[in-house]
């Protein structure tokens, strides 16, 4: 019988470096320490983390989850190589959505996939994620990497991210109090945060402008740095006002403006029989707004479905408390606008009065 010559296939033949792996975890290490908090040390390396809900000062808590990406934002990363930022936005999608429900995030976990790993690349993706856990107060326990050649080619890679918040019993949002009257107010984003990036990349292509060059709507950076500004995360500044003994009193609802935009998000957080109105001229646009409604161009009605337009978080409040939500938000440092009431409705569940200034 003829011997088979050929030399044994290792890992590496089929485009896996464990030792890169390897390197990266090392790398990544003090990153992920930095991000230790009571309840948890932010030790990488075992099979799973672990948390200490008694440490962390809970006494009948009730565990809120929630996960989510940084969808096509990535391929800006990727085509300009600036891949700093992109872990914080990554670590805002997930806790925006759990303190929206009254819920202290208190842990996080990451999932990288890529086709071929380089644990420079790694290492800033991660630190992106240490700094967006550090803004939110939560602990980065683990995570996996996955090098995936043929799935994932050249420098592609994705991203998701899984956390773990925790409220008091009977403390969580929204309350069942909403009515007809309550007003609703506007936190400032920082941009277009993490949605409605395919629709961006498209009026991007079409303008013909390159990654690296000034952007129209902010000339002091790349058109790339630009974009790729991180989404805010509100937590700290929503944690405070909720434990404010007056504010907190008056904070009935929040919803997070991401995918969907106003006439999606809204509706989540309110009884079947309610809806909003909102009055667009009150939306602090801002000028990437305006420079992608005017470069698509984009009819106002998509703006608000596809975008934030300036408002990345909405707060529903009583009459009676507004003014006092209102400055314990901007003690907090947050952008704050009144943007509308909640209404009786039978129809659309947003409406709308003014128009976006673009």
């Amino acid at each position: 019988m003829r011997k088979d010559r050929r030399p044994p296939l290792r890992y590496a033949d089929a485009g896996v470096d464990i030792d890169a792996g390897t390197e990266m975890v090392e790398r990544i290490k003090p990153l992920v320490r930095a991000t230790a908090r009571p309840g948890s040390d932010a030790e990488i390396g075992g099979f799973g983390g672990a948390f200490d809900l008694k440490a962390a000062g809970f006494s009948d808590p009730v565990l809120v989850a929630a996960n989510d990406g940084v969808g096509t934002k990535v391929k800006i990363a990727i085509e300009s190589g600036l891949d700093d930022t992109v872990g914080i936005d990554l670590v805002a999608m997930c806790v925006n959505d759990l303190v929206v429900q009254g819920a202290e995030p208190l842990f996080f976990l990451d999932y990288f996939a890529t086709g071929k790993l380089d644990p420079a690349q790694g290492e800033k993706l991660v630190a992106g994620i240490a700094a967006g856990c550090r803004q939110a107060g939560c602990a980065l326990i683990g995570g996996e990497t996955a090098e995936m050649p043929g799935v994932y080619h050249g420098r592609d890679y994705d991203l998701a991210g899984f956390a773990v918040g925790a409220a008091e019993r009977g403390t969580l949002l929204p309350r069942s109090d909403l009515e007809s009257g309550d007003l609703v107010l506007g936190l400032a984003s920082s941009g277009a945060h993490s949605n409605g990036f395919s629709l961006v990349r498209r009026i991007v292509e079409q303008s013909g402008i390159p990654w690296g060059d000034p952007a129209p709507f902010d000339t002091g950076r790349s058109l790339a740095e630009a974009l790729l500004t991180p989404t805010r995360i509100y937590v700290k500044s929503v944690l405070r006002v909720l434990r404010d003994v007056e504010a907190g009193a008056g904070l009935k609802a929040l919803a997070h403006i991401t995918g969907g935009g106003f006439p999606e998000n809204i509706p989540r957080v309110l009884p079947k029989t309610l809806g909003v109105r909102l009055d667009l001229a009150n939306l602090p646009v801002l000028p990437v707004f305006r420079w992608l409604a005017a470069t698509g161009p984009v009819a106002e009605d998509e703006m608000l479905r596809a975008f934030n337009c300036g408002i990345g978080m909405v707060a529903i409040v009583s009459q009676r408390s507004c003014e006092a939500v209102r400055k314990a938000f901007e003690a907090e440092g947050e952008r704050v606008s009144l943007i509308g009431e909640v209404v009786v409705t039978h129809g659309a569940r947003v409406a709308y009065t003014g128009r976006l200034a673009l």
